[in-house]
Parts: C-alpha cells; sequence; structure tokens
C-alpha cells in the first residue's frame, strides 16, 4: 500500500471532525483496496478514478464515479452529478464501514 504524501498533507491541514472522517474513509478505502492507485486529482484525495474524499466546511464527501451503474444503484448517493455522486458525513459515528464497503465493491466491478 503507498500512501501519497500529498494527501498526507492534505489531511493534516483538515481541522476537527473533517480531519478524522478523512482519515478512516482513507483507512477503508486503503483496506478494501490496497493496491489502488491514491493522489491528489482536482485539489482532493482521489483512489483509482472511481473514489474521492473532500473536506468541506461543515462536513465530508465520499465521492463516487457511477460511470457504468445501473438507476438503482446510483440511487444510494446523493448529488445530482452526471459522472459522480458522493455520501456526506457530518461525523466520525456516522461511518458505517460495512455498508462503505459494499458501496466501494459495487463501484469497483
Amino acid at each position: 500500500m503507498i500512501m501519497d504524501y500529498k494527501v498526507n498533507e492534505y489531511l493534516k491541514k483538515q481541522k476537527s471532525p473533517q480531519k478524522e472522517i478523512c482519515q478512516k474513509l482513507r483507512e477503508i478505502i486503503l483496506k478494501i483496496f490496497p493496491n489502488i492507485l491514491e493522489e491528489m486529482k482536482y485539489g482532493v484525495p482521489y483512489y483509482g478514478d472511481k473514489y474521492y474524499i473532500v473536506a468541506l466546511k461543515t462536513h465530508v464527501n465520499l465521492g463516487f464515479s457511477i460511470k457504468d451503474l445501473t438507476k438503482d444503484e446510483i440511487a444510494f448517493f446523493e448529488g445530482s452529478g452526471k459522472t459522480t455522486r458522493h455520501i456526506k458525513f457530518n461525523t466520525l459515528e456516522e461511518i458505517e464501514e460495512e455498508k462503505i464497503i459494499k458501496l466501494l465493491k459495487m463501484v469497483k466491478k
């Protein structure tokens, strides 16, 4: 597992609780896909062009590529983007690891 130093810097700059939420989401992604490419893209951490993490003022979004997903699968996510959708986290406690893993695997297929 190769962790990108620019992603480390991005995470260090975040305030709480966004920092801890981002770190937990990153941990989950890298645990499930240890060989995934982690890089900074569009100013945020990106994972294999399938997922991204963005810390915002009041929450964190875990974004997913919706390319090749069915309408039913896209319905699991928030937003109205044509190529990506997201799940919003306001607190660390909102992270349901098993649910996130299922969604990560669904998008990766």
